[in-house]
């Protein structure tokens, strides 16, 4: 899997899938498709779910998600164009990364990582059990 820390006119752009909790917000992910990198899959993804630009992705970092038994693979995007967002998603959200807050658990240390080599210690937020 792949998780995308998109970068947005100097913001981060955090989604609400329609299938989440209503208050979660969370970074673009998805899966690698038939002989696709991960690079390309975190463009895609970008593409497919906010029809934005993908500049050239960059390695955060490979965390466990282990509620699900996967791995994810953190990437900085800087993205460019018009959001325009696909049928997953419901609402976005343009962070500065100083008002970021990260949690615990999933994509949420791959943006906790981000935000830390760009200087800011970011609130970890508890996530309420479903």
């Amino acid at each position: 899997m792949v998780a995308a820390v998109v970068e947005y006119e100097g913001a981060v752009v955090l989604a609400h899938n329609r299938a989440w909790p209503r208050r979660f917000y969370g970074l673009i992910t998805g899966f690698l498709e038939r002989a696709e990198t991960p690079q390309q899959a975190v463009a895609r993804e970008v593409k497919e779910e906010l029809d934005l630009d993908a500049g050239p992705p960059t390695l955060i970092g490979v965390y466990a998600f282990e509620q699900m038994n996967q791995v994810i693979m953190g990437f900085h995007v800087p993205a460019t164009g018009t959001i325009a967002l696909n049928q997953e998603l419901d609402h976005y959200r343009l962070v500065p990364p100083e008002r970021c807050r990260v949690w615990p658990t999933g994509a949420g240390p791959a943006l906790r990582d981000w935000l830390r080599s760009r200087g800011y210690e970011p609130e970890i937020i508890q996530l309420e059990p479903r």
